[in-house]
């Protein structure tokens, strides 16, 4: 279902969120660290940068990531990460570490999991005394590129087709993420920021929806039909996002909580 180099597009805007996440984990030298929805890895060995006494795990339930991801520590190779970077093809929703961890990071995974907000107390139940849980994922539920995706997803011509297609359902409230962990034990930072992503090129919004909420209709389609629905639903997104002298202003809405566990 999911392919690497779609996701990878615009990967200066898909990686910013996750800077932004990271940099208001305090932890300071953690011995474990775990990356939960992991894609192709590159933000991954990041993670093992910036702790380098860190072990650090990347999950991922795609074989196609996970198989990117063995090729980014190839890459790696002389980078000082060796041993201590690793990648394992498995659900998040179902991931269990062996001994408590002291970083747990999730981006842009928790869309894709129905009903989410148990998962996180779970995860923070896996956290050593003072670790940390830190996670982003999309809240644009009401936004353009979504509304006309479930209208067109659901419309005569393309819902026999559609019928067992998940489409994510993005993010919610970063008050009530705040008031699940803290109730967890856990002193929390949650808030949202949108990013306005000036994108270039033709069909620049459809471009990045392909690697990510349109993936469930590109696996349930078959060629002619994917590109089918590809042109209507790109036209349906050039007169919701227009093109601009400067380019396509694509506002973004995320929702962010750092958590740190309590001794």
């Amino acid at each position: 279902m999911w392919d690497p180099t779609a996701y990878r597009r615009f990967g200066d805007e898909r990686s910013r969120p996750f800077c932004d996440l990271v940099g208001r984990i305090g932890a300071r030298r953690p011995a474990r660290v775990a990356d939960l929805g992991c894609g192709p890895g590159e933000l991954t060995a990041d993670l093992a940068r910036r702790w380098p006494s860190a072990s650090v795990t990347g999950v991922d339930s795609s074989p196609e990531m996970i198989e990117a991801a063995g090729r980014t520590v190839a890459g790696l190779a002389g980078a000082g990460l060796a041993g201590r970077l690793r990648f394992e093809l498995g659900d998040a929703g179902d991931w269990e570490p062996d001994e408590p961890v002291d970083v747990i990071v999730s981006n842009a995974l928790l869309q894709w999991i129905p009903g989410h907000e148990p998962l996180l107390v779970r995860w923070a139940g896996f956290l050593a005394p003072d670790g940390w849980l830190a996670f982003q994922l999309p809240g644009n539920f009401g936004q353009p590129a979504h509304v006309v995706l479930r209208e067109l997803a659901g419309s005569d011509r393309w819902r026999p087709l559609l019928r067992g297609a998940e489409l994510n359902r993005q993010g919610g409230d970063p008050a009530a993420y705040l008031d699940l962990l803290a109730g967890a034990g856990c002193a929390v930072d949650a808030w949202e920021t949108t990013y306005l992503h000036v994108l270039t090129g033709d069909d620049p919004v459809l471009r990045w929806v392909e690697g990510t909420a349109l993936r469930p209709v590109i696996a349930a389609l078959g060629a002619a039909e994917r590109a089918e629905f590809a042109a209507e639903y790109g036209a349906l997104l050039r007169a919701a996002y227009p093109k601009r002298p400067h380019g396509t202003v694509f506002p973004f809405r995320r929702v962010f909580a750092v958590a740190q566990r309590s001794r």
